[in-house]
């Protein structure tokens, strides 16, 4: 069974999956936020082709630890999707993980318009690894 992360935006949800053994995070996709119908179609079948037990949402923080505004977005999010699908779902603190997504692209020489399809699911993966990395500790 695996884990799968979300990383939630208002355009694009970078999407991360964990291997069978909770260890390593790869980014896997990004899937167009809207249509929202469209976009839990497409978490359904992911959910299902891989076998995730865990869906893990990124909850933006402030950098003092509190909540702004996204993070009610967020929680919004979230609420529809545990009415929609059965896999349990958490959040986890995702201060940076976007900034540092957009760094390591940058260092990796990869283009502007590649970089934009490519941040939220290396986003997501960064989020995920920091979870998968909590629960070694």
């Amino acid at each position: 069974m695996r884990i799968l992360a979300l990383d939630h935006g208002t355009k694009r949800i970078g999407v991360a999956i964990s291997d069978e053994m909770k260890m390593i995070a790869q980014p896997l996709e990004y899937i167009p936020a809207e249509p929202f119908a469209a976009f839990l179609e497409r978490l359904k079948n992911l959910l299902r082709e891989k076998e995730v037990e865990l869906v893990l949402v990124g909850m933006p923080r402030n950098m003092d630890g509190s909540y702004g505004p996204a993070a009610l977005k967020v929680q919004e999010f979230v609420a529809a999707l545990k009415a929609a699908v059965a896999v349990p779902i958490k959040t986890w603190d995702e201060r940076l993980t976007s900034a540092l997504a957009n760094r390591f692209l940058l260092q990796g020489n990869v283009r502007r318009d590649q970089r934009k399809e490519k941040v939220d699911k290396m986003a997501a993966a960064l989020l995920l690894q920091s979870y998968l990395d909590s629960l070694a500790a």
